[in-house]
């Protein structure tokens, strides 16, 4: 029993989960692993490991969020925004340097533009979560530069259930937060056919928190979340084809907002937060409101896969998905802002068979999205009686095509795999509807100054403004990978690999204008009239972020001692980052004035675990991780890397009863950026005890119980935008019931 289980296995198949049911149990009964295609054929090998997360390790850790949830892992953190929002943090990086996949296809949400977007999904309909790095995340392009997180379902049958009829369902209750929560699945065969039902819900109030932090409990950081999916497949000896529709609705608090900085504008490189001329309070009303967001998503899926579908090709596998999301940010009775995002994506690989004793897979990706809702903050104000311009929010439009490959082979004891992927994307910028709202007194005065066409001549001058300030962007990064692994004797393993990744940067990164209430800041991108960038001669499709990384694995599986430790370092050219400018405190609560550019920047660090079994009963394991940064041609460090932490878990279980119990601590972090502070360490106990029941017709029943910060320590995530104003719950003990048929 352990909480990560590493593996080296390659790119994620989720529909080769040979000898597996809906409950996540093999043949003997045991919780079994979730593994790509690598694992399922000895003969398929791959160089650098998947931390993989499933069974009954996943169901007892799991949080209302997937950084809650994969916290702790080694080298995974994660950006603490209240119950609600809460990213993974891989080796000191987060999105958009991580890529979250749902069963090997993107999720597209709008997690990626700001800390307070939550990743959509619930981790209660899960069957397991895999991290992969190096040639396995190279399919995936240069967002996943620090890693995947793969979120894996059973929402698409991808084989048809044992006995007609597989599911579960699950019940929560959690102390902190009066945490009511529960799922059920369930998946029927019938004939060729499997279908396939399932929902949850969450209600959870604000949390506690331990009492020096001066109240008993975190204002806004409550969540509540229900979904529901529906799906079916036609399965064949060859292979499934399959089709889903999800729906998702969540509505979180946003501990630490205030709207008091909405004021903020700027006058050249001098940021203002006072009221003046057209400058004013988009609100206008007291900052004690509530404020939080109402998000809803709809989402549908089709997948499949075949073998031996055409000559020479072993496995042909096809994702498609479109993605309707959209979430509203309101504060109090004003609804501010309303980001969306609509994508249709489709994604087909090839594997092939052995060519010169090599491997492989050949794929293909095409991306169309359209994305709105950044630089927006007074939705709730009514357009100017009397007055002109655009109303509502630009569109960007990306377009993206991907070609990717993937090679392996095995050389005696050594295994060989590389990866290589060409992108080619483009995004324009679709100003918002322009309105004239003129009395007619007005519009004879403009019709004497600018003619009878009047109307295209202020619409044509505002468009151009707006494009000037708004440039379209074109990026063709090219990123690749090559590992092997030197199988010594014993289950000794040494791996290297070396990546070379380019990564485009995002719509925030190049197109934030304006105030980010969630994170205090005044935000100016890359392409919008950046003066750093103009400084330099530089335009922002000039700025493309490049990474060269080494890794090094050294692992031991089977026997009583078990470990694997890696260390990392990149070298990155063009490091998009937040440079601070200015911090203004004029109304009241301070302000960061960002102008997003590009420097070098290395990252270097150590994570892993070792474990020791006393028994067939008992092990012990030892975990921890450090990552260190330079920010090389900048007088500053980068902001919110996650501190060292160590720490030691117990793991003991016989029979029907298992049991754990975790420490580690977290250091200090005190290597900080111009506008942080530095943030203490605190240690966190944990501890889990289960009862697993068995009923009639091959059932299981388990109650079990996990408790979190049992010492009720005060702790704040460096990691976070808002660390000081979201600590970390206070003692909590979730208790819950499973059953399994």
């Amino acid at each position: 029993m352990v909480s990560a289980i590493v593996l080296p296995c390659g790119a994620v198949a989720a529909e080769e989960r040979d000898g597996s049911d809906e409950r996540g149990l093999g043949a003997d009964g045991q919780p079994i692993v979730v593994t790509g295609h690598a694992l399922a054929d000895p003969e398929k090998i791959a160089t650098l490991p998947v931390v993989v997360l499933s069974g009954d390790e996943l169901v007892h850790r799991r949080g209302g969020t997937i950084g809650e949830t994969l916290d702790g892992l080694p080298g995974v953190h994660m950006d603490n925004f209240g119950a609600g929002a809460s990213r993974p943090v891989i080796r000191g990086q987060t999105i958009p340097r991580i890529t979250i996949l749902n069963n090997g296809a993107d999720v597209f949400d709008a997690s990626s533009a700001s800390p307070d977007h939550a990743v959509v999904t619930d981790p209660l309909l899960l069957d397991a979560i895999e991290i992969q790095r190096g040639p396995a995340a190279i399919a995936y392009g240069g967002n996943a530069v620090n890693g995947a997180v793969n979120l894996i379902d059973g929402k698409i049958p991808t084989q048809l259930p044992a006995g007609d009829l597989t599911g579960s369902s699950e019940l929560r209750f959690g102390r902190a937060d009066d945490e009511i929560g529960g799922a059920t699945r369930i998946t029927a065969g019938v004939g060729q056919f499997a279908v396939h039902a399932e929902g949850s819900f969450s209600d959870r109030d604000d949390y506690d928190v331990p009492d020096g932090y001066g109240s008993d409990r975190l204002r806004d950081s409550f969540a509540n979340a229900h979904s529901y999916a529906f799906g079916a497949s036609w399965i064949t000896g060859k292979g499934y084809v399959g089709l889903a529709y999800t729906r998702q609705e969540a509505e979180y608090g946003l501990p630490g907002h205030s709207h008091v900085n909405a004021v903020c504008h700027t006058h050249g490189l001098d940021l203002h937060c006072a009221a003046h001329g057209g400058y004013g309070d988009p609100f206008g009303s007291p900052d004690d409101h509530t404020a939080y967001i109402d998000l809803q998503s709809e989402r549908v899926d089709l997948r499949a896969g075949y073998t031996e579908l055409l000559p020479g090709i072993e496995h042909v596998r096809l994702r498609g998905s479109y993605t309707d999301y959209a979430h509203d940010e309101i504060d109090g009775p004003s609804l501010f802002t309303r980001y969306t995002n609509e994508v249709w994506d489709g994604r087909l690989e090839f594997t092939h068979k052995p060519i010169l004793g090599f491997t492989g897979t050949l794929g293909v990706q095409y991306t169309d999205g359209t994305f709105t809702g950044i630089n927006i903050n007074d939705m709730h104000k009514p357009f100017t009686q009397n007055g002109y311009g655009f109303d509502g929010s630009p569109d960007y439009h990306t377009e993206n095509v991907g070609l990717f490959l993937s090679e392996r082979r095995r050389f005696g004891p050594i295994d060989l795999e590389f990866a290589l992927r060409k992108d080619w994307r483009e995004i324009s910028v679709t100003p918002p509807p322009f309105r004239i709202t003129l009395s007619p007194q007005y519009e004879a005065l403009f019709a004497g100054w600018y003619g009878a066409e009047w109307r295209q001549v202020l619409e044509d001058e505002y468009v151009d403004w707006f494009n000037e300030r708004n440039p379209g962007a074109k990026h063709d990064p090219l990123s690749a990978s090559i590992g092997a692994t030197w199988n010594i004797a014993n289950g000794y393993s040494l791996a290297v690999s070396l990546g070379h990744t380019e990564r485009a940067p995002s719509v925030r990164e190049l197109y934030a204008r304006g105030n980010n209430l969630a994170t205090n800041s005044y935000e100016l991108g890359l392409a919008s009239s950046n003066p750093i960038l103009e400084e330099e001669g530089l335009d922002a499709e000039d700025v493309l972020e490049t990474s060269d990384a080494i890794n090094l694995t050294f692992r031991k599986t089977g026997g009583l001692l078990e470990f694997e430790v890696g260390v990392f370092h990149q070298d990155i050219d063009d490091y998009v980052f937040a440079r601070l400018i200015e911090i203004e405190a004029e109304a009241g609560i301070p302000h960061n004035f960002l102008i997003y550019t590009a420097a070098d920047a290395s990252f270097t660090g150590i994570d892993g675990q070792m474990s020791y079994r006393f028994s067939q009963n008992s092990r012990v394991t030892v975990f921890g991780d450090y990552v260190d940064t330079n920010l090389k041609t900048e007088n500053d460090n980068l902001p919110r890397i996650s501190p060292g932490r160590l720490g030691a878990r117990y793991d003991w279980g016989r029979g029907p009863l298992s049991a754990n119990v975790e420490y580690y601590h977290t250091f200090k972090q005190d290597k900080v950026a111009l506008y942080e502070t530095p943030t203490e360490g605190y240690g966190m106990l944990n501890a889990t005890i289960a009862y697993r029941f068995a009923i009639e017709s091959g059932s299981e029943l388990e109650l079990y119980a996990r408790g979190t910060n049992l010492t009720d320590e005060l702790a704040f995530v460096h990691t976070s935008f808002v660390k000081n104003q979201s600590p970390l719950r206070g003692r909590n003990v979730v208790f819950g019931l499973r059953h399994t048929f």
